[in-house]
């Protein structure tokens, strides 16, 4: 399970918390916190 910090690679990242949706286009970008509820785990 990808978390905030690391670099998962491109992409759509589910948040483990309220579900929120993150692209990553890139594969140097950083998975954030989850812009809605600053949750830290994604899958």
């Amino acid at each position: 399970m990808p978390k905030t910090g690391e670099q998962p690679g491109p992409g759509l990242y589910v948040c483990g918390t309220c579900d929120q949706l993150v692209r990553l286009n890139d594969a140097d970008d950083v998975l954030p916190p989850c812009p809605n509820c600053e949750g830290t785990e994604y899958h």
